[in-house]
């Protein structure tokens, strides 16, 4: 064989094999409901001059009801010797209009790129805090996009930009642990929460602005898991009567949780520790957040779902004695197939909006779904019902 004939079948052997260790997965989710809700007002913001104005009822469709609807792309390389190269690139949109969600970024729910061996795996980019996914099997409606008070429960930076990620699973241990350099979120004023929050991060000479950190560990066997979490977020605050008196505040949140799984139910619940201060080390915010419930698969294809939230709140913006927000939730799914299924969900809450919504988390659900939760004035509780499909692929 002619050395350039040899060369070219060599070339083509190493391409093939290449492509024979490689992979690169399509999937999502779409995700669209008709939702009916009270007492319903708009998100108090500085274009409305912080008023939310009269609870009215609202029937409308809405993007996302059980699973945020989105498309992404996963892929792997294998490079041999057990590393493998890995990628995800995962884009959240409104199913309803089109448009994309994570305030327009294009990858907005998870754009990263790692390593992974037997030691674990080391990935870079915009991914989840450690806390937030650790509690993924801990939380019954699973993060539940239209009524799971997931901001409550993780904060609002549970998606961070900047953010180098480590994850190892030894036995029926799983641990988590992540740094971001800079969060990339940022909240405006509202009523009852005054102040600038957030921003890109990454300033030079600021090396604390707007970071983040968190840690992990979770124990899965058999019926029984357990998890512990923390999470820290370093924003930067701002107040609105003095916006050049800005600085960084320090949010932190501790976690514990467990679940028990037995036939087709399972149980699970937790409690997470919360605490705000602002940019001179003055707490504005400390509660302790509660929840309970379980899932059951009645048959084949239908399933039920129950949970109960509570936030004892002992100090928000200065008030010690403001009401306690709790809400009440439920879903039914019925599967037609693997792929697609029709639900019907529904929540009461009281003394918040839905998904428990309110300045003590600055209407953020709210301003990330582009469909207000915030109560009307002179309300005290919301219900929600939703009837819809959704299709995964």
């Amino acid at each position: 064989m002619k050395p350039k004939c040899l060369a070219f079948a060599v070339l083509c052997a190493v391409s093939g094999l290449g492509h024979a260790q490689s992979a690169v997965t399509l999937y999502g989710v779409v995700d669209a409901n008709l939702e009916f809700a009270n007492h319903v007002g708009q998100v108090p913001v500085a274009a409305n001059g912080f008023n939310p104005g009269p609870g009215r009822d609202v029937f409308r469709m809405d993007s996302g009801g059980v699973s945020g609807s989105r498309w992404g792309l996963r892929g792997m390389e294998d490079l041999g010797t057990g590393l493998k190269a890995i990628f995800v690139l995962e884009s959240g949109f409104n199913l309803d209009s089109g448009t994309s969600q994570q305030s327009g970024r294009l990858f907005g729910r998870q754009a990263f790129v790692g390593l992974q061996s037997t030691y674990g795996q080391l990935s870079l980019g915009r991914q989840y805090a450690s806390l937030f996914e650790a509690l993924a099997n801990f939380a019954p409606a699973a993060y539940a996009t239209q009524y799971e008070p997931v901001v409550v429960m993780a904060g609002a930076n549970f998606r961070e930009d900047n953010t180098i990620k480590y994850t190892g699973n030894f036995g029926p241990v799983t641990a988590i642990a992540h740094w971001s350099f800079g969060t990339g979120l940022a909240l405006p004023p509202t009523v009852g929460a005054p102040i600038i929050l957030g921003g890109n991060g990454e300033v030079p000479g600021q090396f604390r602005r707007d970071t983040a950190y968190g840690a992990a560990l979770v124990y899965s066997t058999g019926p029984i898991g357990v998890v512990v979490a923390y999470d820290q977020f370093n924003p930067t605050i701002a107040p609105v009567a003095q916006p050049t008196n800005a600085g960084t505040g320090t949010f932190k949140k501790a976690t514990i949780g467990a679940s028990y799984a037995f036939g087709a139910a399972k149980i699970m619940g937790g409690y997470r520790w919360g605490q705000n201060k602002n940019q001179v080390g003055s707490e504005f915010l400390r509660d302790d957040f509660y929840w309970i419930g379980g899932t059951y698969q009645i048959t084949s294809a239908v399933g039920f779902t129950l949970e109960y939230n509570y936030d004892n709140v002992k100090n928000q913006f200065g008030d010690t004695h403001q009401a306690n927000p709790w809400q009440i939730s439920a879903i039914s799914n019925y599967s037609f197939s693997k792929r697609t299924d029709v639900y019907l969900t529904a929540a009461y809450t009281k003394n918040a909006g839905l998904a428990m919504e309110s300045a003590a988390i600055f209407y953020a659900n709210s301003l990330s779904l582009g469909n207000s939760y915030a109560l009307g004035n002179g309300q005290s509780s919301m219900f929600g019902i939703a009837v819809g499909l959704r299709h995964k692929f």
